[in-house]
């Protein structure tokens, strides 16, 4: 073993000095940065929300429900000697007086009692911009707690009276910090708390008020498992609907939903950049290892063992792979921070330190990286036999044995999976990877086969048949140079498709005149009297619709509940209430997939064609609905395609009646806002009631929200391009001395430098053009695939797509070629020719 090492570490330095080993560190460097940056800042992410659970939550365990907590849930927390708290919350409109200015402004109302929070501490202040205090008391009656946005979007200050609904409250705290407020995406109005004693005179709440209530508890740990166990049981017997039991253990779904999608983009990112990068480690080690086979021979000569040399090599390429590895590791650890920043404002609270998790697998990422994708051509080395020394023929490298390469492989593929930290993600980006490689690899080999045939070498000028020949010499190097540049620009164009193209056709998807005003919780007797507010403040096209809480309770005439389904949306969408609504004629803006809408045919429903699939609905089937204690039947007729996006008024279940007789029943609209100075303020002090959600502003924060994710995968990006770039390199070099004795040949019998140089390029872009156009090809039909079933919109890759990724393609081939190449057709004849007979 000791021979070994010391020849392990004179083979490690040699190459090192030589430059030999530039590729592989570069590789297993990129794809350990990329994938330990993800690693540590979801680790961060994950203990931060383990941290700070019953905070976010607001108690240890928290009962959230669309109607008041039932009572028995109250007794049994008391009865267990729990501490509870209960508050309640809804959207509405608030606005300062005229002689304020008259401003108005969508708020996300919060009524708290005596003892709010249990957990975490509530942080406020006495001005905007002074450093917020715990506190342990709440608002007292007839005082609000206001987010410091609002102040400034009323022009108004501490100690103003902020008008909400029918009541006047004076505004005597900003908040600064609400420990169970949630993620800051899902929670985009400013906050205004109040005591739950002056909610009754605001008149916000009526009959048909869409009200979250929350029913905290908090207390020793045993008391509260046996709360949460017994309300768990409650609740899936299915006599109460519409409750649901938040603890440590289950979490809020929509806590992390934003972050969730962040991370999942960020993984898919970096495993490309991983699979880019065994590509070039495979490429790279072969050739390393060609480049050794006369070395190996000569120690051969010498008396060296096949295990020695095999150590020698294994224990060269174990150093490098933890050099390498731990490199990346840090690189990646400084690399995360940039997400945190970028980031910024989806993450509401400092993180904890990283464990040492990411450290540890970015390590093994990289050995595994290494030793399954560059060790086995490596280790042919120790094959070699003596009589290379004077056979140059014979000890060269042969194709890796199936049963290392899928071992390696696999394990490889397993890690992969492992960081996606989502088995879907992570089987359709590996599997992906290996489809279109085999893609690449097909077409490529069929390309190779007709490209001799298609050139007539009587009529073709004489670089072109070199070139030609020498592509169909070697069509097994040429399939894998095909393949490795597709993969590598496959990654280069489908960031320009998503980035350039597929981004913006989807922020554009929204057309010019949509609705840029939502109106929610209109009264019966407020309705006709809003509609001629619109139409004399010019605005001629409106949605307009009744909007009745109901709850699905039968199909065909058996009892549904969430137990009957096993998906998760099936489960929340019979667990909650529907928005239903009524209408004679069908929506212009909906289209109708099966069945007919029945203008005024009554106890008949059109479903939405999304809701009927997840829960299993068919045309025919009758649906019962509680609306208001009154049970409904109606006989699905229709259903629809809905375009969520459009922002016009939706509905997943429509009766094709103009009313119900007899319901609760408030209504909304949906419009166009005119361009009037104080429009807004005008119509909140006509109907104080009544909710106005300015879409503009919300519209403008999820873009916010969008932008951030998409400058953190643009960064990200980064590494998949450098590996992207390696892998072109690689590709052009790995046949670099083949060329080198080949060229050395033609120039000894008398072909000129300016011949061989046509010949190189040719060959280079005829390789660069046929992968730029299948890469164009693959990463055009990837972003239908997103914009048709992820951004839900429709798209068409331009026709100058494969085009310019071919051009491009070609482009980067020869710029890869003239860097890794260029000294080639610079080396003398003579030592060229003089290393091919040693």
């Amino acid at each position: 073993m000791n021979a070994s090492l010391r020849l392990g570490w004179r083979t490690l330095w040699r190459d090192l000095r030589a430059g030999e080993l530039r590729l592989l560190i570069v590789a297993v460097l990129l794809a350990v940065a990329a994938l330990t940056a993800v690693g540590f800042f979801a680790d961060r992410l994950k203990g931060g929300l383990q941290r700070d659970a019953r905070q976010l939550l607001g108690g240890d365990a928290v009962l959230a429900s669309d109607n008041p907590t039932p009572k028995a849930f109250v007794e049994r927390a008391r009865a267990l000697g729990l501490q509870d708290a209960s508050t309640y919350g809804f959207p509405t409109m608030a606005r300062a007086s005229e002689e304020q200015g008259g401003a108005s402004k969508l708020v996300a109302l919060k009524a708290v009692e005596d003892g709010y929070p249990l957990r975490g501490s509530l942080q406020v202040s006495t001005e905007p911009g002074v450093p917020g205090r715990p506190t342990r008391d709440v608002p007292a009656p007839g005082d609000a707690w206001v987010d410091a946005s609002l102040l400034e979007s009323l022009a108004l200050k501490v100690g103003d009276t902020l008008l909400l609904g029918d009541a006047g409250l004076r505004i005597a705290r900003v908040i600064t910090l609400e420990p169970d407020r949630g993620a800051g995406f899902m929670s985009f109005a400013p906050r205004v708390m109040l005591n739950q004693a002056d909610v009754p005179r605001t008149g916000l709440v009526q009959p048909a008020s869409r009200v979250s209530y929350r029913f905290a508890v908090a207390g020793e740990a045993r008391a509260v498992k046996t709360f949460s166990d017994w309300a768990d049981a409650a609740i899936k017997k299915g006599e109460l609907r519409g409750l649901r039991l938040d603890s440590f253990e289950s979490g809020r779904p929509e806590m992390r939903q934003t972050l969730d999608r962040a991370e999942k983009f960020l993984n898919l990112v970096a495993l490309l950049a991983a699979l880019l990068s065994a590509v070039a480690v495979a490429l790279a080690a072969r050739g390393f290892a060609a480049s050794h086979l006369d070395d190996c021979a000569m120690l051969r000569v010498l008396g060296q063992s096949q295990r020695t040399i095999a150590q020698a090599y294994a224990f060269e390429f174990a150093a490098i792979g933890l050099f390498a590895s731990a490199l990346g590791v840090a690189i990646g650890y400084s690399v995360h921070y940039v997400f945190v920043l970028l980031l910024a404002g989806l993450v509401e609270t400092a993180l904890p330190a990283a464990t040492l998790w990411p450290v540890a697998f970015g390590l093994g990422m990289g050995l595994t990286l290494l030793f399954a994708f560059g060790l086995p051509p490596v280790l042919q080395l120790a094959q070699v036999p003596p009589l290379r020394v004077i056979r140059r023929d014979v000890g060269n490298l042969k194709p890796a044995s199936i049963a290392v390469l899928a071992l390696g492989v696999a394990g490889f593929a397993a890690l992969l999976v492992a960081a996606s930290s989502d088995l879907k993600l992570g089987l359709i980006a590996v599997g992906g990877f290996a489809a279109a490689v085999a893609v690449f690899a097909l077409l490529s080999w069929i390309a190779v086969l007709l490209l001799r045939r298609s050139v007539n070498e009587t009529t073709a000028p004489r670089w072109l048949v070199l070139a030609t020949r020498q592509i169909s010499a070697r069509p097994a190097y040429a399939v894998v140079q095909v393949s490795a540049l597709a993969v590598g620009l496959l990654a280069l164009v489908l960031l320009v498709l998503l980035r350039t193209d597929l981004v913006a056709s989807w922020r554009k998807a929204t057309p010019p005149d949509a609705p840029n005003r939502f109106v929610i919780n209109v009264m019966p007797d407020q309705s006709e009297g809003f509609q001629k507010t619109l139409r004399d403040n010019g605005v001629r096209k409106f949605d307009w619709y009744p909007m009745i809480r109901g709850r699905l309770v039968a199909i065909n005439g058996k009892s549904v509940s969430p137990d009957d389904y096993a998906d998760d949306r099936a489960k929340r969408l019979v667990d909650r209430e529907f928005n239903l609504s009524t209408s004679a004629e069908a929506p212009a803006h909906n289209v109708v997939t099966a069945g007919a809408w029945k203008p005024g045919a009554a106890g008949e429903l059109s479903v939405e064609e999304g809701l009927a699939e997840t829960l299993g609905m068919k045309l025919g089937d009758s649906l019962r609905f509680d609306i208001g204690g009154m049970q409904n039947d109606a006989r699905i007729t229709s259903l629809r395609k809905v375009d969520w996006g459009s922002l016009h008024a939706n509905f997943f279940v429509m009766y094709t009646v103009d009313a119900l007789p007899e319901v609760p029943v408030t209504y909304m609209g949906a419009f166009r806002a005119p361009d009037v100075k104080g429009f807004d303020n005008a119509l909140v002090r006509s109907y104080p009631n009544v909710t106005n959600v300015d879409m503009s502003a919300t519209i403008g924060q999820v873009q916010r929200v969008l932008d951030q994710v998409i400058r953190a995968v643009e960064f990200l990006f980064g590494f998949t391009l450098a590996a992207g770039l390696v892998v072109l390199f690689a590709a052009v070099t790995a046949t670099r001395e083949e060329r080198a004795r080949e060229f050395a040949v033609m120039r000894a019998v008398g072909a000129r430098g300016s011949l061989l140089r046509q010949v190189q390029r040719a060959e280079l872009v005829g390789v660069g053009l046929l992968a730029g156009f299948l890469a164009s090809i693959v990463a055009s039909l990837i972003g239908w695939g997103l914009a048709r079933y992820v951004f839900d919109f429709t798209w068409t890759a331009s026709p100058l797509v494969p085009i310019a990724g071919s051009l491009a393609g070609a482009v980067l081939a020869l710029a890869a070629g003239w860097w890794g190449l260029r000294e080639v057709l610079r080396r003398p004849v003579v030592d060229t020719l003089r290393r091919a007979a040693e």
